[in-house]
């Protein structure tokens, strides 16, 4: 056993195909290199925890890191190690639609097996990250462990092999942060009740997002920003019907579209969070970026759909 393991990961942006994807639909990710989480991992007399969010025992963390916990119990469980301190350090903005709790899943479980010098395949490392995603958010898609996990584009569908999917579009995306945390436990939650409450329109809207993500995939190979801009903006109409966005977001969306995005929508689970705003040029990704701010936005980044991007 190594005297300290340590696991990196990075957040990730869905571009397209949230909620949908979790009744089968795919859905286009990419990990976002503006974001990631640093995880280290040693020997101590007691196991103990120490973030942003809480620095103590592990037994007495608070109820919103269970996942976390969890998690290192388990493996410390099936990887049989001996009390730790486990460190966190993340720049992954919490409930935002970033894949944070992923992005930690990710990181930990790296770090306990680098501890350990045990080998970790994709296989091993998403079957721990799903058990605190699950934990996290109830009944998970995947394609925030797929996608943080990973270093390049996704094409996801549930339940079927994640494939790369090479981007090279001449654009550029703003991932803009609207100070109001997300929630995704309670949309995914909603979005199930629409679907027995209201099944064909419910239906409907989901099979429509499935639809737009294979177009948004044929828009980006074919290097075409303003329709990948316009499946966006359809998208988000759905995602409205859907319940999954609110007045905030819908605001800083419509004000976007005003100010020179091709298009704009939700990312992650909705209803707060982030929201992304697609641009021709980096110069006015970053003057909409200033707007955004004089009008509340907390925190912004900037993000080439480029090759080698993503890393």
């Amino acid at each position: 056993m190594l005297v300290q393991g340590n696991g990196h990961s990075n957040g990730k942006i869905i571009l397209i195909g949230e909620h949908s994807v979790v009744y089968g639909e795919p859905a286009i990710a990419f990990p976002f290199s503006g974001t990631q989480v640093n995880a280290t991992v040693q020997q101590a007399e007691k196991n103990f925890l120490a973030s942003c969010y809480y620095v103590g025992y592990l037994e007495g963390a608070p109820e919103q890191l269970q996942s976390v916990t969890q998690l290192a119990y388990k493996l410390q469980t099936e990887l049989h190690t001996p009390h730790f301190q486990l460190d966190i350090n993340s720049t992954v903005p919490a409930a935002r639609g970033m894949g944070s709790s992923a992005a930690v899943a990710v990181a930990v479980t790296r770090a306990f097996f680098a501890w350990s010098e045990q080998e970790l395949n994709q296989k091993t490392l998403l079957f721990f990250v799903d058990f605190a995603e699950n934990i996290a958010h109830g009944n998970p898609s995947g394609i925030d462990a797929a996608a943080a996990s990973g270093n390049e584009p996704i094409f996801f569908e549930r339940k079927q092999q994640v494939t790369t999917f090479p981007m090279n579009m001449n654009a550029h995306l703003l991932v803009a942060d609207t100070g109001m945390l997300g929630q995704t436990r309670e949309a995914v939650q909603s979005v199930s009740e629409r679907l027995q409450a209201f099944h064909n329109k419910t239906f409907s809207a989901i099979q429509e997002l499935g639809v737009l993500t294979d177009q948004a995939k044929e828009a980006i190979i074919a290097n075409q920003p303003e329709v990948l801009g316009e499946i966006m903006n359809q998208a988000q109409d759905h995602l409205r019907s859907l319940t999954v966005s609110n007045q905030r977001l819908d605001d800083f969306i419509h004000f976007s579209l005003e100010n020179g995005a091709l298009g704009a929508k939700l990312t992650g689970g909705g209803r707060g969070g982030c929201f992304l705003a697609l641009t021709k040029t980096k110069e006015q990704a970053e003057l909409l970026a200033q707007r955004l701010q004089k009008r509340g936005i907390k925190k912004s980044w900037i993000q080439g759909l480029g090759v080698y991007q993503y890393a």
